[in-house]
């Protein structure tokens, strides 16, 4: 008998479900109601799309499992996609002061714009046998309380109705769950939102002739100051360049003029990222973007949930970007939706649920670590730090102040961040033992840049001040 799934949504959660199933059922439909670039480009429904998007350890982990024969890893570095290791890669400037780097081993991260990303994911999924892709607007769900049959989509002046035996909502930040669920008689799910004001601004450089191995840059904003969050990154991505991207919490936004973009870099923490391109050519004009709250629905916990439905991506959590979680978070979840189907196949009873219990284990690790740093900036709507969020601060901000002197702290927070493992990591005894003992060396005063990395930075510094 031929099993049909349908995956509302084309962006990456979506893409990544359809791969997940297409070994379990005989026909995978994915529905997009926007057009899609034929390349990479940037698309509509994608209000994040021309920011920075890191790609974790863990997250490129699930993908590789995903997408065994395709290789996106591969694929995206064939394109032009860095891959940097973040211990020796990386020039990061936490609020305890910068991280030295290492030469041992560790976890990597890919850089690209999203735009690439999406595009090399899509190629590689709609090459697997039984993936479509329609274009097609889903106005709500088929069924009732009890199991989802179908999806009712546009058709012309009414609607139409696409059989399948399982339906996943990927349809991201404009997902219309509520509605769906509300319309088919399902209890209202529980819903939770962290609002710290957070606003992106994202310009695009050329690099500078001479920087093209400058190691990946970031200031990280200091949750514990009690002023407004500030933070900049210098991110490489393909075609010789550099992604610039500034994020302001309420209160300490950037500004979306050239000149004030530049003004911001010089003013946050450390001024390295102004450093970096006061002098570099921009591409772009100053792209800038609100939509950044955290916004988790409790799927998991839902008393009564239907059969045959499943909720992934910014559908069922969405994070403040700032953090580089949203897509590694996807691809987990696929992955569990992957290997719950194949175990038994999309129409056994109970599926929906196992699922839905199995991808809150990475949305919770994402989210605690998003939200108990956003609860602590001012103005910050729709939470507070609780006493037990005190205590995690104060080990947190320990354990970070011996990263910056200690490889087995850093190795730990790096672990957890990439989400290559779960928070557990940071109580295991090695960890505590490094945390209790403090960094064994003293605090960088500067940048810990290797000799060539210092005169490329002197040089684009003169540089800078000769066009001025």
């Amino acid at each position: 008998m031929s099993r049909r799934t349908v995956v509302i949504g084309a962006g990456l959660a979506g893409l990544l479900a359809a791969a997940a199933l297409s070994t379990a059922v005989d026909e995978v439909i994915v529905l997009e109601r926007d057009d899609l670039p034929d390349g990479p480009a940037h698309r509509r429904g994608l209000p994040q799309g021309r920011h920075a998007h890191l790609l974790m350890t863990g997250g490129l982990a699930a993908m590789e499992e995903l997408l065994p024969g395709a290789g996106p890893r591969g694929r995206l570095l064939a394109a032009g996609a860095h891959e940097i290791p973040l211990a020796s890669g990386m020039l990061a400037y936490s609020p305890e002061g910068w991280l030295r780097r290492w030469r041992r081993g560790g976890p990597h991260m890919i850089t690209c714009t999203r735009a690439l990303l999406d595009w090399v994911v899509r190629r590689a999924v709609l090459d697997l046998p039984g993936v479509t892709l329609r274009r097609a607007e889903a106005r709500g769900l088929a069924g009732d309380a009890g199991r989802v049959t179908g999806v009712r989509i546009a058709a012309g002046e009414g609607e139409t109705h696409l059989d399948a035996d399982l339906v996943v909502d990927a349809s991201g930040r404009g997902s219309r769950l509520p509605h769906w669920l509300a319309a088919l008689g399902v209890p209202a799910v529980r819903e939770r939102t962290v609002d710290a004001g957070l606003v992106n601004a994202t310009r695009l450089y050329r690099v500078p002739e001479g920087a093209e191995r400058f190691p990946l840059t970031v200031v990280q904003a200091d949750p514990y100051a009690g002023r407004p969050g500030r933070s900049g990154m210098v991110l490489p991505v393909e075609d010789g360049r550099w992604m610039v991207s500034l994020a302001g919490t309420r209160g300490g936004e950037p500004p979306a003029d050239p000149e004030g973009f530049l003004r911001y870099t010089l003013d946050l923490p450390d001024p390295i990222v102004g450093r970096l391109i006061a002098g570099a050519e921009p591409l772009t004009d100053v792209h800038v973007s609100r939509s950044t709250s955290n916004v988790r629905r409790y799927v998991e916990r839902a008393r009564w949930w239907p059969e045959r439905f499943v909720v992934l991506g910014d559908a069922l959590a969405r994070f403040n970007p700032a953090y580089g979680q949203g897509m590694s978070v996807a691809a987990l979840g696929a992955r569990v939706l992957g290997r719950e189907a194949r175990r038994g196949g999309v129409d056994v009873p109970g599926l929906a649920r196992r699922v839905q219990r199995g991808v809150a284990r990475p949305v919770d690790a994402a989210w605690a670590m998003a939200v108990s740093q956003d609860v602590r900036y001012p103005g910050v709507r729709g939470g507070r730090p609780r006493p037990a969020d005190h205590l995690v601060a104060a080990y947190t901000r320990r354990l970070t102040r011996t990263a910056t002197g200690s490889y087995p702290a850093a190795a730990a927070l790096w672990d957890v961040t990439s989400l290559r493992t779960g928070p557990g990591r940071l109580l295991r005894p090695d960890t505590l033992l490094a945390t209790l003992g403090g960094p064994a060396l003293p605090p960088a005063a500067e940048p810990p840049l290797t000799p060539g990395e210092r005169a490329t930075l002197r040089a684009l510094e003169r540089a800078a001040r000769v066009d001025a």
